[in-house]
């Protein structure tokens, strides 16, 4: 875990690591959550670089006879 310091205009810098292990590029969105008692960040990831991301998803799943 890593820990990181709010300057004085509210600024944080994510650590290299995490940028790496991401794969997060300078003016990239993040989404900006909070949730019970953090922050979560959210990369938002371009179209392109979601092509596939569900491939492999299990889409059995059992129905009713009327739903098709």
């Amino acid at each position: 875990m890593e820990t990181v310091t709010i300057s004085p205009k509210f600024q944080v810098v994510i650590p290299k690591g995490i940028r790496d292990a991401l794969k997060l590029s300078p003016g990239q969105k993040v989404q900006a959550i909070a949730y019970e008692n953090r922050i979560e960040l959210i990369p938002l990831l371009p179209m392109k670089r979601r092509r596939g991301f569900l491939k492999g998803l299990n889409t059995d799943v059992p129905r009713e006879d009327d739903r098709v």
